[in-house]
């Protein structure tokens, strides 16, 4: 531990894990274990298929491709130290990994967030002005989009971890999480934490606010434009294009919601059911999603099904 004139500053943190639930950790560890397999398992075959697939080589695929690439990223920081706590007793966790965990989980949420914002963009050139997709959505703006959506993330986290930095931390070191979070950290601090507090919360309601007006604002506008066809077939047809990105909407933005909202005003709701929440948030979602696909896109449905079973006659529905 560093030494000063007075006090001694934590060198690690201690993560108790799910709070009251200690005695079952073993147990819980399997459901965690399944769903970060099955995510690198998922989101992998969908990142293969659209590669071997030239007839995938579309804008809403390379969005999908990168949405499965950082769905692997987001679950691989934090169900390996998850696994840990629950079968290893490994709860201690060195101060800078913990602030190098919280960052990258963090970032990797608000490019999760940003990059369902470029998938409802997507689809509003798609069915509101077809005749442009192919010149509003080359390969080149994919890439600045998706860029775009990295820096934001980037920036906006970065300075979390910098402000933490210039706080004290003496005696306090146990956080009742499972993994290391930002205002679950933040509060051990043995001085004032206004700053980043208000930091905290003002990044959190600015990306919810901005993206979800944006996702809302693109659905709007899809909704007026398929209401103004006039065969239900064409109608029904444009509205199933949105399908499984309205259900990946609601996969990755209910529990976030929960999260953020009973970690600040939810003084009332047990701390294990907060902890639940919050790790679902990022273990359901990159879980779910390559199903959501794989299932509602007939696409990439037949895709995978002609690899792993080249003699199966693929589905003409």
């Amino acid at each position: 531990m560093a030494d000063n004139s007075t006090h001694h500053y934590i060198s690690s943190f201690f993560l108790v894990g799910i709070p009251g639930l200690q005695n079952f950790h073993c147990w819980i560890g399997l459901p965690v274990c399944l769903l970060f397999a099955l995510t690198l398992l998922g989101n992998s075959v969908i990142i293969i298929t659209i590669k071997l697939e030239p007839s995938l080589h579309q804008p809403m695929y390379f969005f999908l491709c990168m949405l499965a690439m950082n769905d692997m990223a987001l679950a691989s920081s934090t169900a390996p130290k998850m696994l840990g706590i629950f079968w290893l007793d490994a709860h201690r966790f060195d101060f800078n990994i913990c602030l190098a965990q919280m960052y990258f989980i963090h970032t990797f949420c608000i490019i999760e967030s940003a990059l369902l914002v470029a998938m409802a963009f997507d689809r509003y050139v798609a069915i509101c002005i077809p005749l442009r997709y192919t010149t509003v959505l080359t390969t080149t703006m994919v890439i600045k989009m998706g860029l775009a959506g990295v820096i934001r993330a980037i920036l906006m986290v970065l300075p979390c971890p910098l402000l933490i930095k210039r706080l004290p931390y003496y005696t306090k070191h146990v956080i009742n999480h499972a993994y290391c979070e930002h205002m679950a950290v933040v509060k051990l601090a043995s001085a004032n934490t206004l700053i980043n507090r208000a930091y905290g919360i003002s990044v959190a309601l600015s990306v919810m606010v901005l993206d979800l007006g944006l996702i809302a604002t693109s659905y709007i506008k899809i909704l007026q434009a398929v209401f103004r066809l006039s065969s239900q077939n064409a109608r029904s047809k444009a509205l199933s294009t949105c399908a499984a990105h309205v259900c990946t909407i609601l996969v990755s933005y209910t529990p976030a919601l929960f999260s953020f909202l009973t970690h600040r005003i939810g003084k009332k709701v047990p701390p294990s059911i907060h902890i639940i929440f919050a790790s679902l948030y990022l273990l359901v979602p990159p879980t779910v999603n390559p199903l959501v696909y794989g299932v509602k896109t007939k696409q990439i449905r037949d895709r995978v099904v002609g690899l792993f079973f080249p003699n199966k006659e693929i589905s003409e529905n």
